[in-house]
């Protein structure tokens, strides 16, 4: 299916040992392993494991081009951008090297928040194209639940399900709601404790 090396992408990122290239990859490993969590306690979702798995290990690789000094990132873009940032460099990285990365390039742009909406963009002024950014296939929403349990900033501890429902709570009810149905969808409601 995928044959390449997902850290091979990751390092042409970010080719320096630097601080951000480790917290970065310690937050992408705990949302790899919180994701393969998710997919043993469904064992139908098996399937998709493996695009999961790079998911993951790829879903925030656009962070270095915001501005986010509590998370060592030190650009000048928002960093609700990240996803779209980080969609990008995929896709270019795809063209140049011959290889099939949208599966990734889209978890990375649908993975923030819950999702954001295009209504929500435009509602709430967001640095966005005004598009909808939801979590669609069964790798994206996986990655996107994963994600909400781990935080780049402070002791970057895995937060319980209670702690991450919320969490989203001060981004309005959409985010929670698309949270919970997100759960729902993948019966993991009460079994990620």
């Amino acid at each position: 299916m995928f044959n390449f090396d997902p850290l091979l992408i990751f390092n042409h990122f970010y080719p320096q040992d630097t601080p951000l290239k480790r917290l970065l990859l310690k937050h992408s490993i705990q949302v790899r392993d919180k994701a393969i969590q998710i997919i043993e306690l469904n064992p139908d979702l098996n399937e998709h494991r493996k695009t999961v798995e790079i998911g993951s290990l790829l879903h925030d690789i656009g962070v270095a081009q915001c501005h986010a000094p509590a998370v060592l990132c030190n650009g000048d873009k928002h960093y609700l951008q990240h996803g779209i940032i980080g969609a990008t460099m995929l896709r270019n990285y795809a063209l140049a090297h011959d290889l099939d990365l949208e599966p990734f390039a889209r978890i990375c742009e649908r993975h923030t928040g819950a999702g954001i909406s295009k209504d929500e963009i435009i509602a709430q002024g967001l640095p966005l194209p005004h598009q909808d950014f939801l979590p669609i296939s069964i790798p994206e929403i996986i990655v996107c639940i994963a994600d909400k349990f781990f935080s780049k900033s402070g002791e970057m501890k895995e937060k319980s399900f209670h702690e991450t429902r919320n969490s989203l709570v001060r981004f309005g009810s959409g985010p929670l709601a698309r949270f919970d149905a997100m759960c729902s969808t993948l019966n993991l409601n009460d079994r990620l404790g």
